[in-house]
């Protein structure tokens, strides 16, 4: 309990009505004048306190712009918030399913933004708890690997960094070497957080797992131009390039049709966002072109195949037509 003594209390005063409205009135629970006198005298101590003084706080309240009901015989509540509960609940089932975070900083988060919202919201959202069995990472530099690149990208300079991957004992290993890249954006893709960046040594676009990430250091050196990269040499339209890397795969994208039919609809505005091509529709078959990475659009097609058939190009069928022969062979035996 915070106690409250002497003239701190009406010094002090409007801001703890509005943190008593805060965290215990709605629209379906608003507070009378007396519950206000009996929450500041349990949560605060504070005993000294009449009526009009709460309503002329309110007023005050009210003055500084925050939006109070005080609908007559009704009693008060908080009409405005940071967020809505519904945005509340958003976020806190973003950090839920985040695969990049590790559990202990899951709770923590979901702890603070949980405070935002009253005991009411706090009542609802009781059950959510991250659970181990989410897959989530046990780097526990992830955080300070994101501030790292968010401050190398905003300052244009590279950085160096060690990367790891699991062993068979599950526990991520140091690779043993380290990586110095260009970095220009960070983006997220199936629940984890990416690096889109360059190797000086080449010209195309390389992807890392930023919770794969270790002993991140922004360098003095200044990043390449992203014109001297390829597919970054004009703005990057970030929706365009996450559309055509499904899988965050490095290399080249092409044009690709597709014959499947309307009740895949769903499954390619998924994938390929809507800026893909219909060229035939009919009940039972549509044809579609998509632009996508030639790496990434093989797994694709892999992974949809009962319900896919690629069409064209000629040279990515028929590696297809290969793959899922081997796949036949090793399930015959």
């Amino acid at each position: 309990m915070l106690k409250v003594y002497g003239t701190e209390t009406k010094k002090m005063l409007n801001i703890l009505i509005l943190d008593v409205l805060q965290r215990y009135s709605d629209e379906e629970h608003p507070l009378t004048q007396q519950a206000i006198m009996r929450i500041l005298k349990s949560d605060y101590g504070v005993e000294k306190v009449d009526r009009r003084s709460i309503k002329a706080n309110v007023m005050s309240l009210l003055d500084m712009g925050y939006e109070i009901s005080m609908e007559e015989g009704e009693g008060y509540y908080l009409l405005g918030r940071e967020f809505e509960d519904a945005e509340l609940r958003l976020l806190i089932d973003s950090v839920l399913f985040s695969k990049t975070i590790s559990d202990a900083y899951a709770k923590r988060l979901i702890e603070k933004l949980k405070s935002f919202g009253n005991i009411y919201f706090d009542m609802r959202v009781s059950h959510v708890k991250p659970t181990p069995t989410m897959n989530r990472t046990e780097n526990k530099q992830v955080l300070y690997n994101v501030s790292a690149i968010d401050e190398a990208i905003d300052e244009k300079r590279k950085i160096r960094f060690r990367y790891c991957k699991y062993g068979t004992d599950f526990k991520l290993h140091d690779q043993g070497k380290d990586y110095l890249v260009n970095p220009y954006q960070m983006v997220a893709s199936g629940g984890r957080y990416y690096l889109l960046g360059n190797l000086d040594k080449y010209d195309d676009i390389v992807y890392y797992r930023i919770d794969k990430m270790m002993d991140v250091v922004m360098q003095a050196d200044k990043v390449k131009s992203q014109k001297d990269v390829v597919g970054l040499e004009g703005q990057l339209n970030l929706s365009k390039h996450m559309a055509e890397h499904i899988y965050m795969f490095c290399g080249d994208s092409l044009n690709v049709t597709i014959r499947t039919t309307p009740t895949m609809m769903d499954t390619l505005v998924d994938w390929f966002g809507k800026d893909f091509k219909i060229l035939n529709s009919s009940d039972d078959n549509l044809e579609v072109m998509v632009r996508c990475n030639e790496y990434a659009i093989f797994y694709w097609a892999l992974q949809y195949g009962p319900y896919v058939e690629i069409l064209s190009p000629q040279k990515l069928r028929e590696e297809l037509a290969e793959e899922i022969s081997k796949m036949n062979d090793k399930y015959r035996k």
